[in-house]
Formats: structure tokens, sequence, C-alpha cells
């Protein structure tokens, strides 16, 4: 029996090592990898470059805490600040640990403004997070379930709809920000219109709102940019990032600009870990690679390779949604639920996920190769004709 406590229904593998995006489990077999660690390993598996400074770093120091300066935090601060055109990065853990912090921006920022009972506008089907708070914002009663009472302060809108998000702002005085994710992930790989963020960032700057955006999932170059908002060429007051910033080490970040920069001060928010020597050295290797090996340009041309083979392999198929996405967020929507796809898909040595019930999600590592997306399509597109055939 295990003692570890039963919180995922974990699939029967376990796995010893990886290379590229290829992992091994304990009986030798074989897997093409096109999750990633949930959009978390950048860079594949064992990276030469990463395990390179990760090594060298393990064997300097640690950890010391934020009591204390640290250089490669400061430079990983001043790398972020350059990509993203903002101002200020707070450190944490994860991505529910970035967005608590924007949270906490947000209210902070409204009662600064005299907003006694500040509230912030989220979407349906949207994924912050799990701790309370960014559970509460989260669009899904499915994982809200149980853990009433919830957190207020937060209205619901649909996603993708400017209107809704106005006839909040005519109704209800007490919102300081909204909150959007610009590839809704867990959500089903849903990508935010350019149009509806552009006039997102305008009615903010018209309500004085803060315009805040979880790029938790979408960010790290994983659609074509370093930020998923850059496509729509704006800049928000508040960003957060984590999964494939370390290209696997933990950490995460709350990026501040303009009326969001400068708000916290010592004492209002913290983190033991966050930033730590380890994992802002694994940080900023990562974001090195990304650059050398041009790997924003490589997201884009084998996102697109994958998605049209598999929208041209699976055009005969009925049952078939619409195959959607973003650079190397890929989600295939199928008529019906398909969570046994995974179980069918490791059989067959492949790593994939399915979000929202029906759609099958593929987030590929951004050095994922044109034959790595070759074979992607031709493995995957079976095991969907073989399981809409059943």
């Amino acid at each position: 029996m295990s003692h570890v406590m039963n919180t995922y229904a974990r699939l029967p593998v376990a796995f010893t090592h990886g290379n590229g995006s290829r992992v091994t489990d304990t009986e030798g077999k074989e897997y093409l990898d096109a999750l990633s660690g949930i959009a978390v390993n950048t860079l594949g598996h064992n990276h030469p470059d990463l395990v390179a400074a990760i090594s060298v770093q393990a064997g300097r120091l640690l950890h010391t805490s934020n009591l204390y300066g640290m250089p490669q935090q400061e430079q990983l601060a001043d790398k972020l600040s350059d990509l993203s055109g903002m101002d200020e990065v707070f450190f944490c853990n994860s991505g529910c640990e970035a967005n608590e912090a924007a949270i906490k921006l947000a209210r902070f920022y409204g009662h600064k403004q005299g907003v006694e009972n500040p509230a912030i506008i989220v979407m349906e089907h949207s994924f912050h997070g799990r701790t309370l708070a960014t559970l509460s914002a989260t669009g899904s009663r499915k994982v809200q379930a149980g853990f009433e009472p919830l957190v207020g302060g937060f209205v619901r809108v649909p996603f993708n709809d400017l209107e809704a998000v106005r006839s909040v702002a005519d109704h209800n005085k007490n919102v300081v920000a909204v909150m959007l994710e610009i590839v809704q992930g867990e959500g089903g790989i849903y990508v935010a219109d350019l149009e509806y963020q552009r006039a997102l960032r305008q009615l903010c700057d018209e309500n004085g709102w803060l315009m805040i955006c979880d790029e938790v999932q979408c960010g790290m170059g994983r659609t074509g940019t370093w930020f998923g908002f850059q496509h729509a060429g704006i800049v928000p007051d508040v960003v957060t990032m984590a999964k494939g910033l370390a290209g696997g080490v933990p950490i995460g970040a709350c990026l501040t600009a303009g009326k969001a920069a400068g708000l916290f001060k010592p004492g209002n928010h913290g983190s033991t870990f966050g930033g730590n020597q380890l994992a802002t050295t694994a940080a900023l290797a990562t974001i090195a690679v990304v650059e050398r090996d041009r790997l924003l340009a490589n997201a884009l041309y084998i996102g697109k390779l994958i998605r049209d083979g598999l929208a041209d392999t699976l055009s005969d198929v009925k049952g078939i949604v619409e195959v959607r996405g973003h650079g190397l967020m890929i989600g295939i929507e199928l008529t019906r639920p398909c969570g046994e796809l995974v179980n069918k898909a490791l059989d067959a040595g492949l790593l994939i996920n399915v979000t929202a019930d029906t759609v099958v999600r593929l987030l590929p590592a951004l050095n994922f190769t044109a034959s790595d997306g070759r074979e992607l399509v031709v493995r995957l597109a079976a095991l969907i004709r073989d399981f809409l055939a059943e």
C-alpha cells in the first residue's frame, strides 16, 4: 500500500529516464512525449545545457531565502522584464501561487482606490489553480465542489464575450480587475480572440481596472511568442507564469507594469522558496536555449505542422469537432468523451492528455522536431480513428 495521498488518478506507468521528446519506463518501454509534463519540460528531457546549469549551481548554493540578495534572481527578473515589457517580477513556486499573488495585488489595488469590496471579473471554463482563492476564480464547478464556502469577490462572464464584460462594468462599481487566460488550457484549448484582448485592454484603461493575463500554461514561448498577449500587441498590468519557465524545476512568477507596479511593499507578500538560486539558474538556462535555438519559431512551425497534419488526416472521420490551438498548445475536440484515449495512447507508446472530457490536449516540448511531429500525427490519428469507429 502506498502512503502517497490519493489526489491523482495515476496512470499505470513510471519513468526512469528520458532524452529529447522520448521517455523510458521501468520496464524499458519507450514513449513519444507529447505532453512534456503538462507544458513544463520546455526543452524536453535531459537537455545538456539545462542539466549542466543545474549541476553547477547545485554544487554552489541551492537556497538562502529571500532575506538576502540573489544575483540570479535579479538577472532573471531583468530578463523577463525585457522579454515581456513588464516592470517588476515577484517569484514564487507554482502557477497557483503566481495567480494568488495577482489576486492579492488586485484587491490591494482596489483598496488603495477606495473600493471596500473589490471584485475581479473572471471567465467561464477558466482554470487558475487549486488554492482557495484560485479555485474560487476558476470556472469549473467540478473542481470547486466540496470546498465551499468559496472565496467571494469574483464575477463570472462567458469567455470571448466583450458585451458581458461591458454589462458588468455598467452594473458593478466594485470591479477592479479582469483576469483572463490567453489560452484556456484546462478548459479545452480555447484561444482569446485578438480583438477581444485589445478591447479588454481598452475597457480596463477606461475603467481604471487592472488587466491580469494568466499565462501559466501558454507563456514561455508555447504560442510562438514569449507571452501569448504579445500576439495582440498589448501590455497587461499583471502577468502570471510558471510551468515551462525553468524547464522542469518548480518556479512561478507574477509580473507587473503600469499602475500595478510598485504596489507591494515589504510585508505585503512573500515566499520562502520563491526564486531561489537553483530555480532561477534553471530558468536562465532554459531561456538561453530557447533564444539560441530559435524555439519560438519552432513552436509556430511544428504546431502548424501537427494541427494541419491532424486536420488533413482526420478530415474524413466522423466525430471530429475541430482541431485548434496556438503554437504548441493543440486541442482535438471530439463529439463524445474520450478519456480512455489516454490509456490507449499509453499502450501505444504515446503520452497525451484529455481535458474538458472531449478534447485531446497536446503540449509538446518547444524543441519537438518535424520528425517527432509527423510521427505524432500518424500515431495519434490512427488511435482517434479507431476510437471513433468503436
